[in-house]
């Protein structure tokens, strides 16, 4: 009989199915037939029989979207309660603190720029200084510095930095005709590449001939964020947060000049990502007296033209996520700081609200708010709305996009403001780039940089080596409860406050094994499928919890000889698909432009990173088998197992995105969720990993990432590593086999014993060496089990 937990939670089961017979066995079959029938099971649990595609792959999007909502919905209700400058300020300051903890750590300020001129250019009626200068070490800043022609000395003048999007660097285009234009009307002018662009690009795809396949160039350096953003996640940083610093040393250049005014820093943004980073950072730097934010805090160019009525209710004020980190900020649902925040906590400096296409002034949300704000600070004449026409499929004249014309929109009010003489018509001769770049001349090609993946390495190994250092001064005890603490934060936390809820369950038999299909309810809105398999026998057992990215249909093709062994021998095996895997899994596509890759990122933005929420299924499954009877609840093994192809030590790595055939991602979901399990449940008896990912330290090996987004987790270098995880597991049985690094390539057990020599010497420590196996691929799980039970034994 079932314990009374089960009882309870059976209340909400749907059906539960008499057992039923799978399909007959061949009277005569081999003595193999268990093996073939477990590879020909159907280990579907929702929906089956159907042809189409499971519905259910919808659930992990909806439920992520459901979040998004519930938080919009409590936005609009703190709004509300918003009724004076007081309570604007109390709220602006809590918001502002969390932006600012969430874009991670950074260096003391420094106290000289050093600045270098590495080139000069003459213009018509200006100059440009092509500069280079140091924000943190290893980290130099390409720029073009505009100023009038021969008056390098007068002043107070203007100073104009400007925000890049993601499309264009520093010397192409309308960046230096901004330049000129408003140097020629008295301005210095600085105009930066932003890390990862133009000629601080962190890949080598510089010219088409630099891959001997078709690709799009132009598009790289804007690609490339993907794993530049990934990088900076695991060592506690932020793309954001790096984007920002250098616009705030840019300013420190800018009043470097002896000819520039303090009270008149301004900063322009381009359309196409200028303007979240443009927004950002003036909400952090009371020094931008003005700012011009573009597409960002309101409605974007894909939320339609016209607004509907009811905008106040509909308008989607958190945003949602894409692989593109600088729109969708980590934590900004969870802390409050959405777009709108952010762009209104400029209040009362200057702000021109711009809009590259069709604005719906009446029915925008965002700017009624800006304006209350504006209004609160008595500073109703520094905010100033501004649009272009058309929309963001089409080409000029009909749709502005980023045209003279758009721009030309700005003089007015600049003149009015920061008496910035209005020019008229932008200047528009253009200088050749290659006169523009920085690193080129003699005295550019003396400057040193560090690539971004390299810094992130060194880095990430500080951070770590400080959390070894704090965990070292502790008893084992109290180390795993740190451990505990730091990554229950890191993801969002890993406990589900309701029981696991048996929604339905169909029973049947596979000869003489049991077969169970059970949807398994953990949280609101998520459903596990769960495929048990009991081999026969009555008295409690040792279960397998089995757990892959690929999912329980995957055991049963790739692993089937394995089970037969162990149901032989009396195992139970329990089969999972975690939430968004297996049959729930949104797509196979897992890249840059996938649906799990935009699901990863709002729930970063909500503060509840994927993994995270995998674990909290893992557990609730192992919370159920603990109450069966048939299940002995101090004998749950996990077994985390990686199906993905790995890629051949030799194959060529950095390679553009956009094409096909790149090398394999590496999806070690199964050894990480079984590792974190164990560390949060010492009831858990032993743990078995084969191609789990080696460390998240070695994602940080080259420009390009190999690790899926849903497996990030911010801060993860903060608390160590895997290794530093596997150590707290001791002297509970670990085997690690097959583990790849970074480049999904399979590391030999020689080289994985020098990353996890943490967990060997913590294993040494309990005088559990033979507990810990670190092996190329073997030996296989069945033999393994026997082999830690009898060393338990003696």
């Amino acid at each position: 009989m079932l314990r009374s937990f089960v009882a309870i939670v059976l209340i909400g089961a749907a059906c539960v199915a008499a057992a039923a017979e799978e399909p007959a066995e061949a009277p005569n079959r081999a003595a193999g037939s268990l093996v073939e029938r477990i590879r020909e099971l159907d280990g579907r649990v929702l929906l089956r029989g159907m042809l189409s595609r499971n519905p259910m792959a919808e659930m992990l999007p909806r439920f992520v979207a459901a979040e998004l909502r519930e938080a919009n919905r409590r936005d609009r209700a703190e709004w509300r309660a918003v009724e004076s400058k007081e309570d604007w300020e109390r709220m602006r300051e809590r918001r502002l603190k969390a932006l600012r903890d969430s874009l991670g750590r950074f260096p003391d300020v420094p106290e000289d720029p050093k600045v270098r001129v590495v080139g000069t250019v003459a213009g018509d009626g200006f100059e440009v200084a092509n500069i280079v200068y140091e924000t943190r070490p290893g980290v130099v800043v390409t720029a073009n510095l505009y100023r009038p022609a021969g008056a390098k000395s007068e002043g107070p003048r203007p100073g104009v930095i400007i925000a890049l999007s993601h499309q264009q660097p520093k010397e192409t285009g309308a960046r230096q005709l901004m330049g000129a234009t408003w140097a020629r009307a008295g301005c210095l002018v600085l105009v930066p590449d932003h890390i990862g662009h133009g000629e601080r690009r962190q890949h080598p795809f510089r010219t088409e001939a630099d891959h001997p396949e078709p690709f799009r160039m132009s598009g790289q350096d804007y690609y490339f964020r993907y794993d530049n953003g990934i990088q900076l996640h695991l060592i506690g940083d932020s793309l954001m947060g790096w984007l920002v610093w250098d616009l705030r040393r840019g300013i420190d250049v800018l009043l470097d000049q002896p000819e520039v005014d303090p009270e008149r820093i301004v900063m322009i943004s381009e359309p196409a990502g200028g303007g979240d980073v443009a927004a950002v950072t003036a909400a952090l730097d009371e020094r931008i007296v003005g700012v011009m934010v573009n597409n960002f805090g309101g409605p974007e160019p894909e939320n339609g033209y016209p607004l509907p009525p009811d905008a106040e209710e509909w308008f989607p004020y958190t945003s949602s996520g894409s692989w593109e980190s600088t729109r969708n900020l980590t934590y900004s649902v969870r802390d409050g700081f959405l777009p709108w925040t952010i762009v209104a906590s400029i209040a009362p400096r200057r702000l021109i609200y711009y809009h590259e296409f069709y604005w719906d002034r009446e029915r925008d949300p965002v700017w009624k708010r800006l304006r209350k704000v504006h209004e609160w600070r008595g500073a109703a004449d520094s905010l100033t709305g501004m649009e272009g026409h058309g929309f963001v499929v089409g080409s000029s004249p009909e749709n502005t996009h980023w045209t003279p014309e758009s721009r030309k929109l700005l003089y007015p009010t600049l003149e009015r403001w920061f008496g910035i003489p209005n020019p008229g018509e932008e200047y528009d001769r253009s200088i050749p780039v290659e006169r523009l770049h920085c690193l080129t001349s003699p005295e550019g090609g003396r400057v040193r940089t560090v690539p971004l993946h390299r810094l992130c390495a060194q880095l990430g190994t500080e951070r770590v080596a400080v959390a070894r250092r704090e965990l070292a001064a502790l008893s084992p005890k109290e180390r795993v409860a740190r451990l505990r603490e730091t990554w229950a934060e890191l993801l969002g936390g890993i406990d589900s406050p309701d029981a696991p809820l048996v929604r339905k369950a169909e029973r049947s038999r596979l000869g003489e094994v049991a077969v169970e299909r059970i949807q398994l309810g953990t949280e609101p809105g998520i459903v596990v499928p769960v495929l048990l398999l009991v081999p026969p026998g009555d008295a409690p057992r040792r279960t397998i919890v089995a757990v892959a990215q690929a999912g329980k249909q995957a055991f049963l093709r790739e692993r089937n000889e394995e089970i037969a062994k162990l149901l032989e021998s009396g195992t139970a095996l329990c089969l999972i698909d975690v939430r968004g895997t297996g049959e729930t899994d949104p797509g196979d596509d897992r890249g840059r432009l996938s649906e799990s890759s935009a699901v990863s990122s709002s729930a970063l933005m909500l503060g509840r990173p994927i993994l995270g929420a995998r674990l909290r299924d893992l557990r609730q499954v192992v919370r159920y088998l603990r109450v069966r009877d048939d299940v002995h609840d101090e004998r749950i093994v996990l077994w985390g197992d990686n199906f993905a192809p790995v890629n051949a030590a030799d194959r060529e790595f950095v390679v553009p995105h956009a094409i096909a055939g790149r090398p394999y991602q590496s999806e070690p979901l199964g050894g990480m969720l079984a590792l974190l399990a164990a560390l949060f449940d010492e009831r858990i008896e032993a743990v078995y990993v084969h191609g789990g990912l080696s460390g998240f330290h070695d994602v940080l090996g080259g420009p390009v990432t190999y690790l899926p987004h849903d497996m990030v987790v911010p801060g993860a270098l903060t608390a160590g590593d895997l290794c530093d995880v596997a150590a707290a597991i001791a002297p509970r049985p670990l085997f690690l086999g097959g583990l790849v690094d970074g480049f999904n390539r399979r590391l030999d057990a020689q080289r994985c014993r020098v990353v996890y020599e943490p967990a060997i010497a913590s294993y040494r420590r309990a005088n559990a060496e033979r507990q810990l196996v670190i092996a190329d691929d073997g030996p296989s799980l069945s033999i393994w089990l026997p082999a830690i039970s009898s060393t338990a034994a003696r």
